[in-house]
């Protein structure tokens, strides 16, 4: 969970970025309208920007405020895989996810979304381009953020034991457990220090006896102990 947890902060800020260049993401899509002969159409679905990107992008910032766009769609449609393979999940939970799977999806017609309070991205536009325009593609992000953060926030909610154990976590709970209480002379901390002080002890014996003989206590000549 706290890994999904970091990246979907990390998703957050990127997008923020995002967010304060979309004067620079509007002008990129008309010009590729213009290029297109495509001035009618308001922006439908992440394909179609994929295809601007593609084919009608004439200039190095367009392209590359295009393809941060399309950048962070990518990286929302693996979270999502990602909220997936975390829990079976529940019924709030999975009607959440179904709606981010379909928002992200590339030929969702997004043209009727509109991002409302507390997020202002439609506000930053013209009246005609909210309308007719650009509407939906600039309130796509911040509406699957907040569907995101809200399954975190149910997800977070459930008993421990519903959410799987990712692979690393696994290994590493596998590890201790071998390698726990039951460790035995040979395998605790500081053992190995202690094999070799032992071996070098042994090595200055005389005839470099085995260790595994035990030897005979010292007797005096003629005597007896």
């Amino acid at each position: 969970m706290n890994e999904v947890k970091e990246s979907l902060r990390n998703l957050e800020q990127k997008y923020k970025l995002f967010q304060q260049q979309q004067f620079t993401f509007i002008a990129a899509l008309e010009h590729c309208r213009e290029t297109a002969h495509d001035k009618i159409r308001p922006i439908t679905s992440i394909e179609q920007v994929q295809s601007y990107a593609d084919h009608h992008c004439n200039n190095s910032t367009d392209r590359r405020i295009l393809l941060m766009f399309l950048d962070t769609c990518a990286e929302l449609s693996k979270l999502c895989q990602c909220f997936e393979a975390l829990h079976a999940g529940t019924p709030v939970t999975n009607n959440l996810l179904e709606k981010c799977k379909t928002l992200v999806s590339q030929s969702n017609d997004l043209s009727s979304l509109r991002a409302t309070y507390p997020h202002d991205v439609v506000n930053h536009l013209s009246c005609d381009e909210a309308r007719n325009h650009y509407g939906g593609v600039v309130s796509l992000i911040p509406l699957i953020l907040d569907l995101m953060k809200e399954w975190v926030a149910h997800s977070e909610k459930l008993p421990r034991k519903v959410l799987h154990v990712s692979e690393p976590e696994a290994r590493r709970e596998a590890t201790a457990g071998t390698a726990g209480p039951s460790q035995t002379a040979d395998t605790r901390p500081g053992s190995r220090k202690h094999q070799c002080r032992q071996l070098r002890k042994d090595k200055l014996q005389p005839g470099g006896r085995d260790r595994g003989c035990p030897k005979p206590p010292w007797r005096p000549p003629g005597g007896k102990l």
